[in-house]
């Protein structure tokens, strides 16, 4: 169909997402009469009806739906393309992640540390609920959204899932709560527990683990956000359950020291949309977190 008029196309589109031709003309500055024709032309070369009038109302029929799929396709490939473009155009270009607001802040570091810096690149981080951050990503104005908890995948879903990292979980404490070599269940009845909430995955396996060994802790702290958890261990709130990530630095400094590592894993992911026209330095940060995935996995 190479002679299909992509501007009697965008025409239909835009009436088939507003549901009214009146309200349409208006935003677009044209007459009511004139976008109808645009319709009406487009309908003659498909040799498809595509609205039906009910009432004041206009509806897809199904050939209507048909294309408007078909419309949504194309333009939105127009806007990636235009997307890529004006980012290759500029000085810099720019990398768009979300992350969940929960997420270590040690990992979001780590994964962005190959690009960090670079004089072409700017790095544009934002934090959100896994609601807004996947808003933003179909919206495309995300390229990427980092998160411990993947969208469910199933026939229809849009993202594609890459798994970054496998962390071990652990507990750690200031020197004073780790003295020894501690058996789990010592070191769980004996210090107070600063906990992930309830709504994550290392909180849930970790109460799986404790009910498997019949322990009832004191908690001292529910916190959802793992720079809390840090600077609670820090205070010597408690022994925190967390990833050694999380705590990488002070570990190194000696403030905080690990009591003891779990059969318990907290796995990172990268989320990203199928795209035709894909961020090329977001290319790059999933390769190189590939290539570190398959080392650790070796090891």
């Amino acid at each position: 169909m190479s002679d299909l008029n992509y501007h009697h196309l965008r025409y239909f589109w835009a009436v088939a997402h507003d549901g009214n031709l009146t309200r349409t003309a208006e935003r677009l500055n044209l007459s009511q009469s004139a976008l109808s024709s645009q319709i009406k032309q487009l309908e003659e070369r498909i040799g498809q009806t595509l609205f039906e009038r009910r009432g004041r109302a206009l509806h897809l029929t199904e050939a209507g739906r048909i294309a408007l799929d078909h419309a949504d396709t194309i333009f939105s490939a127009g806007e990636e393309l235009l997307d890529t473009l004006r980012e290759t155009a500029r000085p810099a270009r720019a990398l768009r992640v979300g992350a969940l607001s929960t997420l270590s802040r040690n990992f979001q570091i780590t994964f962005l540390e190959p690009v960090l810096g670079r004089p072409d690149v700017e790095v544009i981080l934002r934090s959100g609920s896994a609601a807004e951050l996947y808003a933003a990503l179909d919206a495309l104005n995300l390229d990427v959204v980092l998160t411990n908890t993947p969208p469910a995948r199933d026939a229809i879903s849009p993202y594609l899932t890459q798994k970054l990292a496998d962390q071990t979980v652990g507990l750690f404490g200031t020197p004073d709560r780790v003295r020894g070599n501690r058996p789990f269940e010592e070191l769980v009845a004996n210090h107070p527990l600063i906990l992930p909430t309830r709504d994550t995955q290392i909180r849930n396996a970790f109460d799986t683990l404790l009910s498997r060994v019949q322990a009832k802790p004191t908690i001292a702290a529910e916190v959802d956000d793992m720079a809390m958890i840090r600077l609670l261990a820090l205070r010597g709130t408690g022994l925190a359950v967390v990833p050694p990530i999380v705590v990488q630095d002070e570990l190194a400094r000696g403030d905080l020291m690990q009591a003891a590592m779990l059969d318990l894993h907290e796995l990172f992911y990268a989320v990203t949309l199928d795209r035709r026209y894909p961020n090329p330095l977001l290319r790059e940060l999933l390769e190189e977190a590939g290539r570190q995935a398959s080392q650790q996995s070796d090891r």
